[in-house]
């Protein structure tokens, strides 16, 4: 159902089934299609719109119907995950779309920096379908084994799947190392088996404030 046009552009293809997708992102459909908003508060992706530590609020839409839709945020790059039945960690500025099939929900992942006013809580997806997430730049997957944890800059954090333990640690950042100062306070930490997709343009963050 999910396909890419290009890396910057998510076309889905329909047959009287949904899709949920962040509100704004439609930029051309053909065929028969209806369009219903979606805001904050509840379960689904609805239960991931509000942020209530940062004030921000996100606004999703489901488009059902016969046809295909295509999807692009601010020429942000495309990522398509298939899930089966695990369960998919994403910032929810970097959530494009979900099919049909897919939960989502919020995690509270304690006391961390907020990207883009994000980052206190971290979107959750999860079952049997794909999930397209964007990135600023060609993302990067990067394996995380029991030998070797990965350690992440929080800027650059997309998503992550798998087996993986999370957490926060403070110390020497990477941009302090390189005498630019003014970095995050603490960096993330993934143990154990999994993915982490990270992106080669860092957000504007508060981490060092928190």
């Amino acid at each position: 159902m999910f396909r890419l046009q290009g890396s910057k552009v998510l076309a889905v293809d329909m047959t009287g089934d949904a899709v949920k997708a962040k509100n704004g992102s439609m930029v051309a459909y053909d065929g028969q299609m209806a369009f219903k908003k979606l805001t904050g508060g509840g379960e689904g992706l609805r239960g991931m719109v509000t942020r209530r530590l940062t004030g921000e609020q996100m606004t999703v839409m489901e488009v059902r119907g016969q046809g295909t839709c295509w999807f692009a945020d601010r020429a942000a790059e495309i990522n398509l995950v298939r899930l089966q039945g695990e369960k998919l960690f994403v910032e929810s500025s970097n959530l494009l779309a979900t099919d049909a099939g897919l939960r989502t929900g919020t995690t509270f992942t304690g006391l961390r920096g907020a990207s883009q006013g994000n980052g206190l809580f971290t979107t959750t997806v999860e079952g049997h379908g794909q999930a397209a997430i964007m990135s600023d730049g060609p993302a990067v997957v990067l394996r995380v084994s029991a030998q070797y944890p990965l350690i992440v800059d929080p800027g650059a954090y997309v998503a992550h799947q798998g087996n993986l333990r999370q957490t926060f640690q403070s110390g020497v950042t990477f941009r302090t190392f390189l005498g630019e100062g003014g970095g995050e306070a603490f960096q993330i930490r993934f143990e154990g088996d999994g993915l982490v997709y990270v992106q080669p343009s860092e957000r504007n963050t508060f981490a060092g404030d928190v």
